[in-house]
């Protein structure tokens, strides 16, 4: 958060050298005096800087530029000496002893409910605000829902190893459901309720469920008529107003409510209890009451079902110009998550998570594993209530796509501008002074991403820093006033305690230095859905903005040249790889894609160009190096700041049908909708003597009668001249167009489809 009091001592004391921090104790003699312990200590302070470059240069994960073959390969978990690895080149990002209760002893993720029960028990886990009835249910309460959850699926049929749909949105029963059936031995396939009935009913088929979860009556309603296999039955978690009852659903298909699922699991485990003496070698207890019961066997869940390599759940990507693949996540794969999650935050029990994205999203599915597990209470809200709630839960974390920051920061930005012309005109001026002096402050911190890809000379080093140095005293009291006049209204309605995490695509720059100027911590994390998801994160202690961090714990990231697969040196762009213990199965029914994505050594291609932070020894960019920079992808799904997932292959086959458009890049990575670049059908006989701005009128509007056609409608785009082709290189021999030569030939004209960017 921000320094709304007393900010000049800690300001200048977290970048200057321990001698220049009695000059800035006698702050209150003048600022003179600031600058004249800088100036005599600055000698001192680079060669500190070499002296802790050269005590934790690292062995085998980069060194010096002469060494930067061994800089390549980016792991936590390099097999050197310990307390040399690649957090111990900056100390700010040393690995705490953060202790995981009980994860010695997790076998499958249900497990970590028993640890929650005996640390957390009585504290609130889940709070459903919004659903009728409102719901708080204790670690406790929850885990016996779970159970009881997991009995009545067994009741009804239900057997390890057999696959559940569960189609549904947000709430305390989504969990319920999830931890219900890993808890049964069982795997879920998920999705969400807004995709079509086709897509979900493709979803239930492909993953052989036997049985189906669904938020309402109205989804189900929605499936019914279009299901091609017989299900052993449907739970429903919510009634409906409009729902007739419960029983038989259309098909004939037995139906019950989470009520009655509830009952039927609460009603035989009660006859479960046996006593030691009677109890056969292999009975089971599994009611949360009967823990430190006497006379009953030890509390063992129907989890132990379930081993760490077992599939835990199916996740569909998204995709509804093809057919979705489904990505195999054992438990393994999501108890690193829960596990090593400590090293990016370190959350206190009792704190709040508020959980807006849709549960099925693997970024909002393993932080809320991670966090109940250390005791935080998950409060449930929507896109709707979001803002209201954010005031009404005082929220420690929170994750969000990076839509949900550019909404934030455009509602503020709005009502900025809505204020009277001196005011709009006074707070623009101090955020301005408060982004340049934050700009100043990762100058002098060794967090200039900008300069990160050069290494500077001790002499250039020098003198950016005295002049950072001197910029930073300068600004100092236009930020303190911003902080004061401007950003402590925004604190005050955005109540973000420790950290917000942006997740499921590329926070963009101008959003990310807005919100560190305000004083909100906002952390990036980096993956996908085939690595559980987290595979990179930024840390508070070291944030470099415009970077996803480094790897987490047990995680290797390398980037490969995209046609010789050769690892890239530091610096320089190429395809991320990831492996690590998070990486999937693979995909469902699918080894041929399985294959295509994971090689023989066990490195998953996820598709994206990135580059990796070479480290230097002095500079502005000294505590950058290993961070993972994010620069586009290679694979052709673009993902919206929604997190959407578009494909814009078929996209642009729908706007060729045009007769002014002869060739087209759809574009819109990270943004809030899809822009194009356009090279226009020049033939004399159709545009005649057309303007540039009448042709442009007519691919408008043919583009528009096309929309209901694609899967997203084209919003800005860019005519071009020189059309693609294989003589200036921006076509493969085969005719495909190459995206990221396009996209870096066409830069500034795809910036200026989306001028909020700048």
């Amino acid at each position: 958060m921000s320094a709304m009091g007393t900010v000049p001592h800690g300001i200048f004391a977290q970048h200057l050298c321990p001698n220049s921090v009695k000059g800035i104790e006698e702050l209150g003699s003048g600022r003179r005096r600031i600058v004249g312990a800088q100036l005599a200590n600055l000698r001192t302070h680079n060669a500190a800087i070499k002296r802790v470059g050269a005590s934790r240069r690292l062995r085998g994960c980069g060194t010096k530029r002469g060494d930067q073959n061994r800089n390549v390969q980016l792991s936590t978990r390099c097999t050197i000496e310990p307390r040399e690895g690649i957090r111990n080149f900056a100390p700010v990002v040393e690995p705490q002893s953060v202790a995981v209760p009980g994860s010695g002893e997790w076998k499958n993720v249900t497990d970590i409910w028993r640890t929650a029960v005996e640390k957390f028990g009585d504290h609130v886990a889940l709070n459903d605000p919004h659903h009728d009835p409102p719901t708080k249910l204790t670690f406790k309460e929850a885990y016996q829902e779970i159970l009881d959850f997991s009995e009545g699926l067994r009741v009804y049929g239900l057997k390890p190893s057999q696959k559940v749909a569960l189609i549904s949105e947000n709430s305390y029963r989504w969990l319920i459901a999830d931890q219900g059936i890993l808890s049964a031995g069982a795997v879920n396939a998920v999705r969400g309720t807004r995709s079509s009935p086709q897509e979900l009913c493709g979803v239930i088929t492909h993953s052989d469920s036997v049985a189906l979860v669904v938020d309402t009556p109205e989804t189900y309603n929605k499936l019914a008529s279009h299901l091609q296999v017989s299900l052993m039955f449907v739970v429903v978690l919510w009634p409906s107003k409009s729902a007739n009852g419960h029983g038989s659903a259309p098909s004939g298909t037995p139906t019950y409510t989470y009520d009655d699922l509830i009952k039927t699991g609460r009603t035989s485990l009660s006859r479960r209890y046996i006593s030691k003496e009677s109890a056969p070698s292999d009975s089971r207890m599994y009611t949360v009451d009967g823990f430190n019961s006497p006379g009953f066997t030890s509390p063992q869940a129907p989890s132990d079902a379930s081993k760490s390599t077992d599939l835990a759940t199916i996740v569909y990507t998204s995709g509804t110009s093809g057919s979705p693949k489904g990505v195999m996540l054992s438990h393994a794969n999501l108890l690193h998550q829960i596990v090593n999650l400590p090293e990016v935050v370190k959350p206190v029990p009792g704190e709040i998570f508020l959980s807006l994205l849709p549960p099925w999203h693997m970024y909002e599915r393993s932080a809320e594993y991670f966090v109940l597990s250390q005791g935080v209470c998950v409060v449930y809200t929507s896109t709707k209530r979001f803002k209201v709630d954010l005031a009404r839960y005082p929220t420690d974390f929170f994750v969000a796509v990076p839509l949900v920051f550019s909404t934030m920061y455009s509602a503020i930005m709005t009502q900025i501008a809505n204020g009277s012309a001196v005011k709009k005109a006074i707070a623009m001026t101090l955020i301005a002074a408060s982004l340049k002096y934050k700009q100043m402050e990762k100058l002098i911190d060794g967090r200039a991403l900008a300069y990160a890809r050069v290494e500077q000379s001790s002499g250039a080093a020098k003198t950016q820093w005295l002049i950072a140095s001197f910029m930073l005293l300068i600004l100092w009291p236009l930020h303190i006033l911003a902080q004061k006049i401007v950003f402590s209204k925004i604190l005050a309605s955005i109540c973000i305690k420790k950290a917000a995490i942006s997740g499921g695509g590329s926070l963009p720059s101008h959003i990310d230095n807005f919100f560190e100027a305000v004083g909100i911590t906002v952390l990036n994390g980096y993956g996908l859905t085939e690595t559980s998801p987290v595979a990179a994160a930024r840390v508070a202690q070291n944030n470099v903005l415009g970077s996803v961090g480094r790897p987490i714990a047990k995680t290797e990231i390398i980037v490969v040249n995209p046609l010789t697969g050769k690892r890239m040196p530091p610096g320089e762009k190429g395809i991320v790889k990831i492996r690590g213990p998070q990486v999937m199965k693979g995909y469902y029914k699918n080894p041929e894609a399985t294959e295509k994505a994971i090689d023989k050594d066990g490195y998953f291609d996820s598709g994206d160009i990135g580059w990796i932070a070479p480290f230097h020894e002095v500079g502005a960019a000294r505590k950058c190096g290993g961070v993972l920079v994010l620069d586009g992808r290679e694979k052709d799904t673009i993902v919206l700041s929604s997190g959407e997932n578009i494909e814009p292959t078929q996209i642009e086959e729908i706007a060729l049908q045009s007769l002014y458009v002869n060739q087209i890049m759809v574009v819109g990575q990270d943004e809030r909708r899809l822009g194009a670049l356009i090279v226009p059908n020049r033939d004399e006989g159709l545009v005649g003597i057309l303007s540039e701005e009448e042709l442009e009128q007519k691919i408008r509007q043919d583009l528009n009668k096309l929309a209901p056609q694609m899967q997203c409608p084209i919003g800005p785009f860019k005519l071009i001249d020189e059309p693609f082709s294989v003589e200036n290189g921006l076509l493969t021999p085969t005719l495909k167009m190459k995206r990221g030569v396009i996209y870096d030939n066409y830069s500034k004209d795809i910036a200026d489809l989306y001028p909020s960017r700048k």
